[in-house]
């Protein structure tokens, strides 16, 4: 798919944006040569939606930005294995203006089902989604669900709106090229109250946000101002989401009584993108190669949606968030921070004898888990006797070998990323280690450090004392857990690293990121290109690691509203910390909403098991050498800023291992 020509030969604008991120921000295409038709009383119903919109399609590594330029529509093919997600942006911008109300006009997207020639098919709504891409602080991220098999989406004149299309191939798919198109057609403004006559469900929805308003607003008694203000704010975006409804379109529109349209209209005027997508006869495995543990701040979950801690409604918050981020192919664990970083971090918020746990831990995606030093619900248990109890049914089980022990968030003082870690903590992650060890000698205990101890350092140098943790803190830590951000761009002192440990005992080499290394290294700050964002993963196979840690995937500002403004906090790089919303924010449904960033996350750690395949057949030095080849990545601050070498890569396994 080359979107590289420039069919209207504008000028390309300069790229701005945050963090060298993307394509352009705040460029203005005035002048933009497009169709005939200007401004005025356009029936939509009888122009080609060709004249009225302009459709392009673009990667799912591009940051299609409002001032995102169009460019030839060409049909999009893709290539996919079992068990694999795989995605592509449909992006529309309007050449003209049909509606009134400061809108340029609605579009009708409508989804097939991809066919195979055998009659096999990858169903609309179940393995194919639809996703509108939303900014937050002005850089495309939020992907909010849209209906299938047809949704409407208004147009604002001179602005790129982006769809983000994700294909899942279910494990037991045929191999074969499938075949589908969305169909996109501009319809009159009041097209989606017509098409969407009230039902039920309707009337539910519009009655939920009412009553959400009313819920916000009523226990107000002993609230602090600021809490009233949110709270007030909150209710606010309800009642104007809720005006918003096809209900009362016919009191902000006046472009009078809609038709529906007809099958013969929809296939003359509509813009027809063409999907083709090669599954073939490779299945990524059910649990993933690279151990990927991402942190879930369950006091925001309590914060946010007023649930209290250790409740059932707390319970069910937490099912949801671990469930749904299974699909990306994470590890979630729980978690809330104490004195000086010392972290509670579990997966299962249920303890080892309830039945939850058993489906917690087996589940075949889970490729790692999190057990808590002390109990996640305080009880009147000890915690000595309730992590003895633990570990004593834990053990016991097959998937015991998953079992990991977070004791210390980044062993270092207690002002965050001020100053390095010190004697009195390594005393006591050792001394934890050791009480933990006694109960369970097999125990695996999870290290975060990114230095040596600076009131005790044992090398002349600071990286030299960083390079010699391993051994002050063995055998109390399994699992050597190290910033990115220490390495800089200096790939070679990864053998020095890896030089310490003793793999034969048991003992690994994670990676993290967090705040750094900042641009051009990859990471998953807002505003990062996406293969930026993507080759986070790349770095971690090329280095050797063996598992990876993120800090935290819901860790916004604190708010008491689920509704409530997303905020960044502060002191971190945008997007540091967060990598999906609660869906309240965008609408009514309490489904989390996937940031562009996690999708790309999902797409890297893919990536992976291409590269492992092909690493398992060829050996791992072609499978460097296939990185350099591609071009895809050679170092932290040389990786391809374009989508086609990723292709080329996938392409290459796609010829050299398929069957």
């Amino acid at each position: 798919m080359d979107n590289s020509e420039n069919p209207q030969g504008v000028v390309m604008p300069p790229v701005e944006g945050v963090a060298g991120g993307g394509t352009a921000y705040g460029w203005n295409d005035a002048g933009l040569p497009g169709s005939d038709l200007t401004k005025g009383s356009i029936d939509p119903t009888e122009v080609p939606t060709a004249d009225l919109v302009h459709v392009w399609c673009l990667p799912s590594t591009a940051n299609v930005g409002p001032q995102e330029i169009p460019r030839h529509l060409e049909p999009i093919n893709l290539l996919a294995a079992r068990n694999e997600r795989e995605s592509v942006q449909i992006s529309l911008r309007p050449k003209v203006s049909w509606a009134s109300s400061g809108i340029a006009g609605v579009v009708q997207v409508q989804c097939t089902d991809l066919c195979s020639t055998s009659g096999d098919r990858l169903v609309v709504g179940q393995s194919l989604t639809l996703r509108r891409v939303v900014p937050i602080l002005g850089v495309p991220d939020a992907l909010v669900p849209l209906d299938l098999p047809i949704s409407h989406i208004t147009l604002l004149p001179g602005e790129t709106t982006a769809v983000w299309v994700s294909i899942d191939v279910p494990n037991a798919q045929p191999p074969g090229l499938y075949e589908g198109e969305i169909v996109i057609t501009a319809t009159k403004a009041e097209a989606e109250s017509s098409l969407q006559c009230l039902g039920k469900g309707e009337k539910h929805q519009l009655y939920t946000e009412l009553r959400n308003c009313l819920d916000t607003m009523e226990p107000i008694d002993e609230k602090t101002l600021d809490e009233v203000v949110e709270r007030a704010k909150s209710a606010t975006t309800s009642l104007r989401r809720a005006l918003l409804s096809s209900l009362f379109s016919e009191f902000f529109s006046d472009n009078g009584p809609v038709d529906m349209m007809d099958e013969d209209a929809i296939s003359n005027l509509s813009v027809r993108v063409k999907l083709s997508l090669t599954v073939w006869d490779f299945i990524l495995p059910a649990t993933p190669s690279l151990p990927a543990v991402f942190g879930i701040s369950d006091t925001v979950i309590e914060d946010r949606f007023r649930v209290q801690h250790g409740s059932d409604e707390w319970y069910e918050a937490l099912d949801q968030h671990f469930k749904w981020l299974l699909q990306y192919k994470i590890s979630p664990y729980f978690c809330r921070w104490g004195d000086s970083m010392r972290v509670l971090t579990y997966t299962c918020p249920w303890p080892a004898d309830h039945p939850k746990s058993d489906e917690y831990f087996s589940d075949s995606r889970l490729a790692a888990y999190a057990v808590p030093y002390s109990p996640a619900v305080p009880s009147d248990v000890r915690a000595k006797d309730y992590l003895k109890k633990e570990v004593e049914i834990l053990r016991t089980k097959p998937h015991w070998k998953k079992a990991y022990f977070y004791l210390w968030d980044e062993v270092r003082t207690a002002v965050p990323w001020a100053f390095p870690l010190n004697m009195e903590q390594y005393d006591s992650v050792r001394n934890m280690a050791s009480e933990l060890h006694a109960y369970a000698p097999d125990a695996r205990v999870l290290t975060t450090y990114y230095t040596g101890p600076s009131d005790a350092p044992f090398a002349p140098t600071p990286f030299e004392s960083f390079v010699k943790v391993p051994k002050f803190l063995r055998p109390h830590t399994q699992i050597y857990c190290t910033s990115e951000w220490v390495l800089g761009n200096r790939e070679d002192l990864v053998k020095d690293i890896t030089a310490e440990l003793q793999p034969e005992n048991g003992e690994e080499w994670w990676t993290y990121v967090c705040m750094g290394p900042s641009d051009p290294h990859p990471n998953w700050h807002l505003g990062m290109r996406g293969t930026q964002h993507r080759a986070v993963m790349w770095r971690v196979w090329k280095e050797g690691g063996t598992g990876f840690l993120y800090w935290g995937a819901n860790c916004y500002e604190k708010a008491t509203v689920p509704s409530a403004e997303i905020r960044f906090r502060r002191g971190l790089p945008p997007g540091d910390g967060v990598l999906f919303y609660p869906g309240e924010v965008f609408s009514s449904s309490r489904q989390p909403v996937a940031s562009v960033r996690l999708e790309r996350i999902l797409s890297g750690l893919q990536d992976i098991e291409y590269l492992n395949l092909y690493a398992s057949k060829y050996g791992r030095d072609e499978g460097l050498a296939l990185l350099e080849k591609t071009g895809m990545y050679l170092g932290p601050e040389r990786y391809t800023l374009e989508h086609m070498p990723i292709d080329a890569m996938r392409g290459e396994i796609f010829n050299t291992c398929r069957p």
